[in-house]
């Protein structure tokens, strides 16, 4: 009877919540690229579900207990970037000289402020050095050995590189390195490498403010070389944040994504054309990415609490509870 009455009384807070507040929602994603039942096998699909919904909740714990749009984007990304199931943080990608090169950024929607970070290797959680750059330095973006520092300097939790290994990963880069190799390649987009750079991982979020945020983390492409950087670090390709418009995270082949500024256009559309979330990111991933080859999808959320998530490869890992509170955990191109 205790835990009963315990239950009515939570379920009674929320609904208090619900009628006080704005509106709260939230939503991930973990990744796009070739995800399909025949290349997924059930014990790797209930992982990767199990991990999703994991994520998705704690960030709406988050908004549920009050907490920031800020907050709760990191709280889930963070569960993401410790699960070798992600191409961010444990499970990052290595690069072609067998290290990990961490990118992550966030942005706020009340005040457009924003931090990043690209190509760290000591840092544990890449997108709380983002945080850590937007809030407390008077820059957005900080890179390489210097990211590092400052966020040591700054108490962050430090790691070996080594810490985001796996065989897995290891597996891509010998495979993707011969590929290069063989056909004198620079950079190599091989389809038969499962998912081995599209597991970039991202959350939107709406708080009772009224407030957006978006944050995407990742560990860049397999193999690559020269201190590559994609868009997932950059302010208006991969993530964005405006009350005014949306908040969008982002997940694929980066050089197509930073090109076309995606993030950003999709929430300008919003904000200039009036369409809706779905509307803008229909437009911008078929026809504007598309026809580029550009691979990839996007997490949206606006004002209302409304989610989108278009994406043109064969699936997407995603997972969203909208302000009624309804759980959704996707993987495959028919919503399931």
């Amino acid at each position: 009877m205790k835990h009963l009455f315990l239950f009515i009384f939570t379920l009674s807070s929320f609904n208090v919540l619900s009628k006080t507040d704005s509106p709260i929602a939230f939503a991930i994603h973990g990744g796009a690229g070739t995800i399909t039942k025949a290349n997924l096998s059930d014990e790797r699909e209930a992982e990767y579900r199990a991990k999703l919904s994991e994520s998705v909740k704690a960030g709406y714990a988050v908004l549920v207990g009050g907490g920031s749009s800020e907050e709760a984007v990191i709280k889930a990304i963070q569960v993401m970037e410790a699960s070798p199931l992600f191409n961010a943080g444990i499970g990052a990608v290595f690069t072609w000289d067998g290290e990990h090169e961490l990118d992550a950024s966030i942005m706020r929607g009340q005040d457009k402020q924003a931090g990043a970070v690209a190509g760290v290797k000591r840092t544990k959680s890449p997108i709380a050095a983002a945080q850590l750059v937007m809030n407390e330095s008077v820059h957005v973006m900080l890179s390489g050995a210097g990211a590092d520092d400052f966020a040591q300097a700054n108490g962050l939790e430090m790691t070996t590189n080594n810490t985001f290994d796996t065989e897995r990963r290891q597996k891509a880069l010998e495979k993707v390195k011969q590929n290069i190799l063989k056909n004198d390649h620079a950079m190599n987009i091989d389809p038969e490498v499962v998912d081995y750079k599209f597991g970039t991982v991202g959350a939107v979020a709406l708080d009772k403010n009224g407030n957006l945020a978006a944050g995407t983390s990742t560990g860049g492409m397999t193999a690559k070389r020269w201190g590559r950087i994609g868009d997932s670090p950059i302010i208006g390709a991969g993530t964005w944040a405006d009350n005014e418009s949306c908040a969008v995270s982002a997940t694929g082949h980066g050089e197509y994504f930073i090109r076309n500024h995606v993030a950003a256009d999709i929430c300008s559309r919003v904000k200039y054309a009036g369409k809706t979330i779905q509307e803008a990111g229909d437009e911008v991933i078929h026809q504007v990415l598309s026809p580029e080859a550009g691979s990839g999808g996007v997490i949206i959320m606006d004002s209302k609490g409304n989610v989108a998530m278009p994406f043109n490869s064969e699936g997407m890992y995603r997972a969203s509870i909208d302000t009624k509170g309804k759980v959704t955990v996707a993987i495959y191109g028919d919503k399931t």
